[in-house]
């Protein structure tokens, strides 16, 4: 294979892998982790029976705090350093190495497909590359009870034990917060709310109902979307079970963390065809996220609104 075929062929299986990337996570959230939640963006909620894990925070405003000293104590000299990638540096050496030796000795048929597979691990590579340098710079009724019935919902007593022992001595400057069912109806009214006017691109609804930090994002993500000639098109959202994670107060605000797990129509669609690119437009997908909600003293009106998105890990 020549080098121009190539190089055609790694350039276009890594734009193939973006689009790809982009289009797989078009919903709300685009299947990342980000936003704010005061004092505790980057401490994990606590873990819930609908989401056990939510994955870290990978975009926010809030400055992140300074490294403790076990995060700054470095590996010793003689320590094995590990790859950020894995077995990719692993097989990429692997591949220009054999592929020297064969050069070096004119293994004839040896040498051209260690040839093949070094050029195979070179776009791979390549294409793995590209995938992770893009998404790092992209960086319903709540609490509705799964069949167990209306108890498992928490209330405030049991919330304000809970928080308390979640976060221990972190909450210095904060305090616990009791959340009611007109608050759990509010998250999953919102949740269905900021999900259709995602799809409808409606920034000036969207601003409404989410922080000026979310609101930026999302309006990023939509831009992107109409750069790459691509629509998301949701309906019929359904909360399908809801638990609240933590509550509290700090900083003349109030945070609720909440997680969710939700069923949607959701499918992208190609804006001058209409043609489905992803997703489905009958079959409703399901996902599990990790929603915050903030609402602040000095606007009252504004009520509660979304401040962070995680995935659950």
């Amino acid at each position: 294979m020549s080098l121009s075929r190539m190089t055609t062929l790694t350039l276009a299986l890594a734009a193939f892998a973006i689009v790809a990337a982009d289009v797989g996570n078009a919903r709300v959230g685009g299947g990342g982790s980000f936003g704010s939640r005061g004092s505790r963006t980057y401490s994990a909620p606590p873990a819930t029976n609908t989401a056990p894990k939510a994955a870290p925070m990978e975009r926010s405003m809030t400055e992140k705090s300074a490294p403790t000293s076990a995060q700054n104590a470095q590996p010793g000299a003689g320590a094995a350093q590990p790859s950020r990638f894995g077995g990719w540096r692993g097989l990429l050496m692997g591949g220009l190495i054999g592929a020297g030796l064969a050069s070096i000795f004119g293994f004839g048929a040896l040498a051209s497909v260690l040839g093949f597979l070094l050029q195979f691990a070179l776009i791979a590579g390549v294409v793995y590359f590209a995938v992770m340098f893009i998404r790092n710079r992209r960086q319903p009724a709540l609490a509705r009870a799964p069949a167990g019935g209306p108890d498992r919902i928490p209330q405030p007593d049991s919330l304000s034990r809970q928080t308390v022992a979640s976060n221990g001595g972190a909450m210095a400057s904060a305090s616990a917060l009791a959340i009611g069912q007109e608050d759990l109806d509010v998250f999953e009214r919102l949740l269905g709310e900021i999900q259709t006017a995602y799809a409808r691109e409606d920034a000036e609804t969207l601003g409404r109902m989410t922080t000026p930090e979310m609101l930026s994002y999302f309006s990023r993500d939509l831009a992107d979307n109409a750069k790459q000639g691509l629509h998301n098109e949701v309906s019929d959202v359904k909360l399908l079970q809801g638990d609240l994670s933590e509550a509290w107060r700090e900083g003349g605000s109030d945070y609720a963390t909440v997680a969710m797990r939700f069923s949607m129509i959701d499918a992208t669609l190609d804006r001058a065809t209409g043609r489905v690119v992803s997703g489905d437009r009958t079959l409703p997908a399901e996902a599990t996220e990790v929603w915050t909600f903030r609402r602040e003293d000095r606007a009252p009106a504004d009520g509660w609104q979304l401040s962070a998105i995680q995935q659950a890990a």
